[in-house]
């Protein structure tokens, strides 16, 4: 399965993502635990230990328990619970995996149980499902949900709140009617319980704008005072749906029939980590904390994003604390506001950052979601690389004892290659501090102009070429990822002296990225740098969004111009290899904002250029 999904890409660019869920009395849990030791293997699934009540009972008073042959039911070995949750926070100390899945807890909650039993999540963990059962998530902003009081302050906006409550129950509904699904098997169980997965994200950027700290009681109470309201209304606006509609098709039988609850949707709440639509909405992801106020974002073989949370520096502005340099000392500080003498002590307290959250509050934040949340809630507890294994091991036992459904831990810097960091890894710990970020650099166009002149001439290049007033040239249109590509190759006697290119309606770093490039080919050109080193040094670059097939495939925006410029090389050094790359694959139909090719995947049409999307 793993390497099935490897091959299986999600339009081209992005990995599948699976769960892999065995029962703590399975005969072999022991190989289960260990079996992601190895980081490099099962690189596409998520694992975790469905542990039940029996297991953590047994766990608590040391005592042994039963593996049983799911096959046969009959009991093979026995195992000390306490070592093998011991054993299990051992390995999520050493790379946050396996994470524990309480099992008998999720149950206690199926509002169908007549219909059939809970036995895994979905790979985020949020959603415990039946056999067969899809996800269907929506997450409201609360960033959005905000208004300024008389004195310039923010308070929550509940009558706006509802509204978008309402409308988003009534969106997911219609969602499950809409959908197409793969298979029979699928579409059966969706519709005949109608889950729904209506969550937030922005939490912590509300409490930011609120004031209010994350770590502390009154941070909890919002929490739960936010869900609450969003599960109520929810509700409500299921059983106005079900006097129209009509209740889920299982409601015979179920929980809510117990309880006399006519409702449409059997499931209403959920809370996703929405880790990529909150950056699209440039807000903070689920009921997460921030991770820092400065940070780095690791993307498409090794590139480095940074981000820097405006937030602050409108605060900072406006209560009159903003300083040159401080964004300097945050990053320093790695990424926190904690402990910086130059933020007044209300401030570094309700800018707190995941790391600055001790992992009891991380957990309680957790329970506090969950307590309203009809499926589960999905949250990491982000522990400092100080922390033990036996810090793990009391997170799980909190998190049992709070209700919660399950629960992720993840110690800072233990595994080689996080998906966000501060900037400074443990191999840069010793390197000179970095500067906070103000640009982006994509790709490292010095360091490629130094391989470009050493492989031309060890010792002094030759004058450069001026730039008469006219020179004439020819553009190509090459179809990429990022919309269309068009590059200008201008030549003097017969050979390239220039390039500029574009993207169809691009702006930010993909453009200055192009300029940048195209200035450093230029210069090489007007010393005279044969062209096929400077394509030797930009062929096969890729950024994990590639765009054609076959010889036609093209790889990065740099693969796109090291190509074209080899097709434009003169006959005697022209590359074989790189004919006819300029076909690509045939356009689609043109985006109806900024005209570049739509792309057809996961069934919708896309345009990489512009962002736009129609999906089916």
């Amino acid at each position: 399965y793993n390497q099935s999904t490897e091959h299986i890409k999600q339009g081209g660019t992005r990995r599948g993502a699976n769960m892999g869920i065995l029962r703590v009395d399975h005969p072999d849990i022991l190989e289960f635990i260990t079996c992601k030791t190895d980081t490099k293997e099962i690189t596409n699934f998520n694992i975790s230990v469905a542990v039940t009540d029996t297991f953590m009972k047994a766990a608590l008073n040391g005592e042994m328990y039963d593996l049983v042959n799911p096959r046969s039911g009959k009991v093979v070995r026995q195992l000390n619970a306490r070592e093998v949750l011991h054993r299990i926070a051992q390995c999520a100390w050493r790379n946050g995996e396996p994470g524990l899945f309480f099992i008998d807890q999720a149950n206690r909650t199926n509002p169908t149980p007549h219909y059939a039993m809970i036995e895994a999540t979905n790979p985020c963990g949020e959603q415990p499902l039946l056999p067969y059962e899809s996800c269907n998530l929506g997450s409201i902003n609360l960033e959005n949900h905000l208004t300024h009081t008389a004195d310039g302050r923010y308070e929550i906006d509940w009558a706006h709140l509802e509204r978008s409550i309402r409308t988003s129950v009534h969106f997911l509904d219609n969602v499950i009617d809409m959908n197409k699904y793969p298979i029979a098997a699928i579409e059966k169980c969706t519709k005949d319980n109608r889950k729904i997965g209506l969550g937030v994200m922005g939490f912590a950027r509300m409490l930011f704008k609120l004031g209010v700290q994350y770590d502390s009681e009154a941070g909890v109470q919002r929490g739960e005072q936010v869900m609450k309201f969003i599960a109520e209304v929810g509700y409500d606006e299921s059983r106005r749906m079900a006097e129209k509609r009509g209740v889920y098709p299982s409601w015979k039988g179920s929980r809510h029939e117990a309880r006399g609850q006519r409702v449409r949707n059997s499931y209403v709440t959920t809370v996703a980590p929405t880790g990529t639509i909150s950056m699209i909405a440039d807000t903070s992801g689920g009921c997460e904390p921030e991770f820092s106020l400065i940070w780095f974002k690791n993307v498409m073989d090794g590139e480095h994003l940074p981000y820097v949370l405006d937030l602050f520096i409108e605060t900072a502005k406006r209560e009159g604390f903003w300083q040159e340099g401080l964004l300097d000392k945050i990053l320093a500080n790695h990424g926190s506001a904690r402990g910086i003498p130059e933020i007044p002590e209300r401030w570094q307290q309700v800018f707190a950052t995941a790391h600055d959250i001790a992992p009891e509050w991380h957990v309680r934040m957790q329970a506090a979601f969950q307590n309203y949340t009809d499926s589960g809630v999905s949250k990491t507890i982000n522990m400092p690389d100080t922390a033990t294994a036996d810090d793990v091991m009391a997170a799980y036992l909190m998190a049992y004892e709070l209700g919660c459904k399950g629960i992720t831990v993840y110690r800072d810097g233990s595994r080689e290659e996080q998906v966000m960091n501060v900037g400074v890894s443990a191999k840069e710990k010793a390197a000179p501090a970095t500067a906070a970020p103000s640009a982006t650099t994509r790709i490292t166009a010095d360091k490629v102009m130094e391989q470009l002149v050493a492989a031309h001439a060890p010792g002094a290049l030759p004058a450069k070429l001026e730039r008469p007033t006219r020179v004439s040239g020819e553009t190509i249109a090459i179809n990429t990822s990022y919309g269309k590509m068009y590059l200008t190759i201008n030549s003097l006697d017969g050979q390239p002296f220039e390039t500029f290119a574009t993207v169809a309606k691009a702006g930010g770093m993909i453009q200055a990225d192009l300029e940048c490039v195209c200035r450093l080919i230029s210069l090489a050109l007007r010393y005279r740098i044969p062209m096929h080193e400077i394509t030797r040094q930009l062929i096969g670059i890729q950024d994990g969004n590639p765009y054609g097939v076959g010889a036609n495939r093209v790889l990065s925006l740099w693969d796109a111009i090291a190509k074209a410029l080899a097709s434009y090389h003169p006959p005697e050094q022209r590359q074989e290899s790189a004919a006819g790359v300029l076909a690509a694959r045939p356009e689609g139909l043109p985006c109806p904002d900024c005209k570049s090719p739509l792309v057809h995947t996961e069934n919708c049409e896309k345009c990489y250029g512009c962002g736009y999307s129609r999906c089916w």
